[in-house]
C-alpha cells in the first residue's frame, strides 16, 4: 500500500479481500466500517428505537429494572464488502494495522 493513498484528509475506498483470523483485527475492520456517515445514522435510529420501544422495563425487588436488547449489527466483515472513509490522523494507525486484509483505492 503506498503512502500517497493513506494520508490524512484523503477519501479512500476499502474492499475486504480476506477475513482476518484474529478477533481483534475483525473488530478493528468493523469499527472502521461503522465510521461511515450512513451507518452512523442507521445505528442512531436503531438506538433510539431500542430506547423507546424495545427495552423491557419491569419491577424487580421493588426497583425499576431494564432488560436491554442487544444492538443490531449493520456491518459485516466478509470478503467483497466495501466502505469509504475520509482518513484522519487518529484512524490511520488502525488502517495500517489491518491493511493486509484490505484493498485500497482513492475515492
Amino acid at each position: 500500500m503506498s503512502t500517497d493513498v493513506i494520508a490524512p484528509q484523503k477519501t479512500v475506498t476499502f474492499t475486504i479481500k480476506s477475513t482476518p483470523q484474529r478477533v481483534a483485527q475483525r473488530k478493528t475492520i468493523r469499527r472502521l466500517m461503522r465510521m461511515q456517515p450512513h451507518i452512523q445514522r442507521g445505528l442512531d435510529k436503531l438506538a433510539t428505537q431500542r430506547r423507546q420501544k424495545d427495552n423491557e422495563t419491569y419491577i424487580r425487588a421493588g426497583v425499576k429494572w431494564v432488560n436491554r436488547v442487544k444492538t443490531t449489527k449493520l456491518t459485516y466483515v466478509m470478503p467483497g464488502e466495501t466502505f469509504t472513509l475520509t482518513l484522519t490522523p487518529q484512524i490511520i494507525p488502525d488502517v495500517r494495522s489491518v491493511e493486509r486484509f484490505l484493498d485500497v483505492k482513492a475515492a
